[in-house]
């Protein structure tokens, strides 16, 4: 994915307004601690310490398109109750057009409650209507639909087997967009893949793929098979299976099938990733990416979302960010300080300690790199401020350095240990912790803690600073007269 394309793509997200039809949810999470067994019945306590209300099914879609600064309408039929309020609130909250919600008294709408403790979901309850709408409620969608359809750049289908996405609806919201020219993507459901039959893309997992073809995956030879037999005979203009461990496969017509090779590097939870890779498949295709490109963006968008834990969106900046760090060499690793504090504040919102370090760095030596792999230790992500030229020039003579600025930040952004590089201009780097705020300071151990500079601000919003162990007998002064010394 190139990088220019894509903030390209989105600084126009804005402009796109995506329709989201299918089975609306919200998930409940209760979080809390497990210390005790019930004496009624041989099963765990929880004592809950944290609850709240989340965008599930497809709403989960629409949530992670205003993530990704769309603008999206939802249309589905929920119940009137207490659940729809919260779902309706939480929809508001992110600005969302609820104009083609419809009310169907006696309708449930889905609560999903999943109770959480020592790190891990331990029971689900649900509550929900799994009946097919009324011919009522149908002809409500479809004629919403017909109004609507020239104010959507797309249209995303998203069946969770809840009741909403019948056949009739999902063949009229096909047709209609056909007709309009609005290209319609499929997250489905179920065996009977019939009724998504003339959609611009189906996106099914590997398992379902298998069921719907009717074919047994057991090797690359079955799953071409399986693929190219639905796309075929769905009359799509591509099938795009999302296949875990083994990543995305690409079946397009009178094209070879293209395997992506998964992006996920932890997983912790896959809870909401198909929602995700929906949402930005059907962002690339409205944005004018090909298919190929659209499902590279979904790719890496899954492979960040299910390093989190809980039904997650997915952000621009998350995703711009995984590609910058995904280059070669890393010299997106080099940014300005109104870049850093985007950056940090996003590693934040996900839970990430941030530690800070500082130098010259001026011909880099052991006793650097023990600095920065020790410093690493203490989060997650490391920033290295580096004094300018000019700066160094003040604190070491005219003599110095020996590397200009420049280059110096970029042999510092190829260390796996370095997350971010930015260079100040200050002799110290005390603007910078007041604006990044770090969790940790680290400097070298020719420092007392005391003399480090920045530790007095640190402390007072309890951050800590750190001296790390010098390696001793390097000093650059050395270095330089062992290398004269030798010439």
């Amino acid at each position: 994915m190139q990088l220019d394309k894509l903030k390209d793509i989105f600084s126009k997200t804005n402009n796109l307004k995506i329709a989201v039809i299918g089975d609306l949810m919200v998930d409940e999470y209760v979080w809390g601690d497990v210390q005790r067994i019930c004496p009624e019945a041989p099963v765990q306590v929880v004592d809950v310490i944290k609850e709240e209300f989340v965008l599930g099914g497809a709403a989960n879609v629409v949530n992670n398109l205003y993530s990704l600064g769309c603008r999206a309408s939802v249309i589905s039929v929920v119940g009137n109750d207490e659940n729809a309020s919260i779902l309706k609130e939480l929809l508001k909250k992110i600005g969302c057009d609820a104009k083609g919600l419809f009310i169907a008294k006696g309708r449930r709408t889905t609560l999903k409650t999943k109770i959480i403790a020592v790190n891990q979901q331990v029971l689900r309850i649900d509550k929900e209507t799994r009946d097919s709408l009324s011919e009522e409620y149908e002809q409500k969608i479809l004629d919403y639909i017909k109004k609507e359809i020239n104010n959507y750049d797309a249209i995303l289908v998203s069946d969770y087997g809840k009741g909403i996405i019948t056949k009739r609806i999902s063949q009229g919201v096909i047709e209609i967009a056909n007709k309009n020219s609005i290209p319609v993507i499929v997250d489905p459901k179920g065996r009977d893949f019939l009724k998504y039959k003339n959609a611009t893309v189906v996106k099914p997992n590997k398992k379902e793929c298998e069921i719907a073809a009717g074919v047994s995956i057991t090797d690359k030879n079955s799953f071409n098979k399986a693929g190219k037999k639905l796309v075929n005979g769905l009359n799509l203009d591509v099938l795009i299976v999302t296949a875990g461990a083994e990543g995305i496969v690409i079946f397009e017509k009178r094209k070879e099938p293209l395997y992506l090779p998964t992006e996920a590097k932890e997983i912790y939870d896959v809870t909401g990733a198909g929602d995700t890779v929906l949402a930005t498949l059907g962002l690339g295709i409205a944005s004018g990416l090909n298919y190929a490109e659209s499902a590279k963006l979904s790719n890496i968008a899954a492979g960040i979302v299910v390093g989190k834990v809980g039904t997650s969106t997915i952000s621009k900046d998350e995703i711009i960010h995984y590609v910058e760090t995904h280059q070669p060499y890393n010299i997106f690793k080099i940014k300005s300080l109104d870049e850093l504090k985007r950056i940090i504040k996003m590693h934040r919102t996900n839970g990430k300690t941030i530690v800070f370090t500082n130098g010259c760095f001026d011909l880099l030596h052991l006793g650097h790199i023990k600095l920065l792999q020790m410093s690493k230790r203490y989060g997650d992500i490391l920033v290295v401020g580096i004094n300018s030229d000019e700066s160094v020039r003040r604190l070491k003579g005219d003599a110095r350095p020996f590397i200009q600025e420049e280059e110096r930040a970029h042999i510092l952004s190829a260390l796996d240990c370095v997350d971010y590089v930015t260079i100040f201009n200050e002799d110290t780097p005390v603007n910078l912790l007041r604006e990044l705020k770090p969790d940790f300071l680290t400097k070298g151990g020719d420092y007392r803690l005391d003399e480090v500079v920045g530790k007095d601000f640190i402390e007072s919003y309890g951050g800590k600073a750190i001296v790390i162990d010098a390696v001793k007998g390097i000093s650059i002064s050395k270095m330089v007269d062992d290398i004269r010394s030798k010439m």
